[in-house]
């Protein structure tokens, strides 16, 4: 009786290994083709990392500036979600 479930549990193990390197396959594909979506976008890349830089620049300047130091903080992580939402809308396509 072992015997004849010794076939059954190497096919199930086989499944199970296949299955698996199955779902990893398809998660490098789509991180490759995700890349790929990104890397096609130079100019918007540019600009997200010049608005994070920009962003890091007005955090460390002196918040003596009646306020126009915070708003514009506020307006630049509105520019960069707008960028980022501009990015992924692209790569959906």
């Amino acid at each position: 009786m072992s015997k004849a479930k010794m076939p059954e549990r190497k096919s199930s193990r086989r499944t199970l290994v296949l299955a698996f390197t199955l779902g990893i396959a398809c998660t490098l594909g789509a991180n490759a083709l995700m890349s790929t979506a990104r890397a096609n976008q130079p100019f918007m890349d540019a600009a997200l990392a010049s608005l994070r830089a920009a962003r890091a620049n007005l955090v460390q300047a002196e918040p003596n500036k009646g306020g126009h130091r915070d708003r514009a903080i506020e307006l630049v992580d509105g520019a960069i979600n707008q960028v980022e939402l501009g990015i992924a809308f692209a790569a959906g396509r």
